[in-house]
């Protein structure tokens, strides 16, 4: 065969898993044989290069069951990923210049971690603040004689994570492990398959989930016997426990031994497991319980606030916002005179600025080196601020189809670093920041005559 012309083409196939509650009996082996299936998933793209013929299209549609208007045609390199192969090259004047994360003071001495986190909650910002000091936590856990239990949920751990090695330690030590590994979690179903496996054959109880939800929340909770006392630790994040994306993530996590919150991650956990039916929480926010009722909640309040002359603010950072009942109780809030204030750094299906509806939003999304990934709600409160962190988006799967968790920052001092140091930076950043006007186009946010570049992400290397 000689051939005459070459024409690079792509597939892009239905990657989507879905199991069926009626399926559902044997999760684990129901998630390997769909993982089995997943390349011989639908087709749903083609895209191919500008060059390419017609007659060559023509082939390769009637082969794939497509129609013209699943093609795009394509100038630029198909596969930009292999592009990263580029990054090996040793071209430091062509990088971002490195950064050292800095490991919290209060962890340093690894004997005292409880100690440190029962005098005060501790707030963790990734990955300016080093990761490694969540690890150090759970291994300071498995190897404490005092720790009764862990309990925990994985969303996306990563292959090579210390964190299943260290609960596999703990387990062996003869403390009681409860994991929630969430097989569904996209993309990465063969990891968690696979620590599933390995954490069950070490005696871990791992429990897969609950039918029909995505547990995506990201919580730990150690229960530690102190004298004639039993003593809760709660960790909460926005990010995933996984140690290598937590280096490019930005995040938030709150260490904390508040009773409240311990109730609530205990009564979070029994549900999780089966061993509860829990309808409310004291203070988190959990769907599909509560979350949507409290959120919704509290944007009324700040409404009706602003209705009755009362201090009313809404600064809200997310990933993703695109739940019609949050949009329209913002819309309200909007109207009643509340200014809201949203970083969304991906999908947003509110529309900022139209006169009559939501004059008083702006919506802003900021794309840098890191990916944006912590959600943080300010809430005014009449002068008594509230500020909630948490797994969540404002998204009907977040609120209806996943167990998400969202706690209040209880104590003032990083109420206070959360409301006006991170969000406010991200309001003002104008270097890596894009403003989404009323008609659904972004701008780039520029300085200024006169005005000092703020790069947000930059800004948090010095703190």
């Amino acid at each position: 065969m000689h051939p005459g012309k070459c024409h690079t083409f792509r597939v892009t196939r239905d990657a989507d898993v879905e199991i069926r509650d009626e399926e559902a009996g044997d999760l684990l082996r129901r998630m390997q044989l769909t993982l089995k299936e997943r390349r011989f998933g639908l087709p749903v793209r083609l895209e191919v290069s500008k060059s390419m013929p017609n007659e060559m299209i023509n082939y390769l549609l009637s082969e794939l069951n497509l129609s013209h208007e699943d093609v795009y045609e394509v100038s630029d390199p198909l596969d930009l990923g292999g592009l990263m192969c580029l990054y090996k090259i040793d071209r430091p004047d062509l990088k971002d210049k490195p950064f050292t994360p800095t490991y919290p003071t209060m962890f340093r001495n690894k004997k005292a971690i409880f100690d440190s986190i029962a005098s005060q909650d501790i707030l963790l910002h990734h990955p300016y603040d080093d990761y490694t000091a969540v690890t150090d936590f759970i291994n300071a856990a498995a190897d404490d004689p005092n720790v009764l239990a862990i309990k925990m949920c994985l969303y996306r751990t990563g292959k090579d994570s210390p964190i299943p090695p260290a609960l596999i330690k703990a387990t062996e030590s003869g403390k009681q492990v409860t994991v929630i590994v969430e097989l569904k979690a996209r993309f990465d179903e063969e990891n968690n398959i696979e620590w599933a496996k390995r954490l069950e054959k070490a005696g871990v109880h791992v429990i897969y989930g609950i039918v029909g939800l995505k547990t995506h929340c990201k919580l730990m909770l150690v229960v530690r016997s102190e004298g004639d006392e039993i003593k809760r630790y709660v960790h909460i994040a926005t990010g995933n426990y996984n140690p290598v994306t937590s280096g490019f993530y930005t995040d938030i996590g709150l260490f904390t031994a508040d009773e409240e919150i311990g109730e609530d991650a205990t009564d979070l956990f029994n549900y999780l497991t089966g061993f509860s039916r829990q309808k409310d929480y004291s203070a988190l926010l959990v769907s599909p319980v509560n979350m949507r009722q409290k959120m919704i909640g509290l944007i009324k309040r700040e409404a009706e606030n602003a209705r009755n002359g009362r201090p009313a603010r809404i600064v809200a950072k997310l990933n993703r916002l695109a739940d019609p009942q949050i949009i329209s109780a913002l819309y309200k809030a909007s109207q009643a005179g509340v200014k809201i204030d949203l970083i969304v750094r991906s999908i947003c299906m509110l529309r900022p600025g139209v006169p009559g509806l939501s004059e008083n939003i702006t919506v802003r999304s900021i794309v840098g080196r890191f990916l944006e990934h912590s959600r943080i709600f300010s809430f005014a409160n009449d002068g008594n601020e509230e500020v909630f962190i948490g797994s969540s988006d404002w998204m009907q799967r977040n609120f209806d189809r996943r167990v998400e968790g969202v706690v209040p920052v209880k104590s003032p001092r990083l109420r206070s670093y959360l409301r006006n140091e991170v969000l406010e930076v991200y309001l003002k950043d104008n270097v890596r920041a894009h403003v989404l006007n009323s008609d659904g186009t972004y701008e780039p946010v520029l300085a200024g005559f006169g005005e000092s570049k703020l790069n947000g992400q930059v800004h948090f290397f010095g703190r």
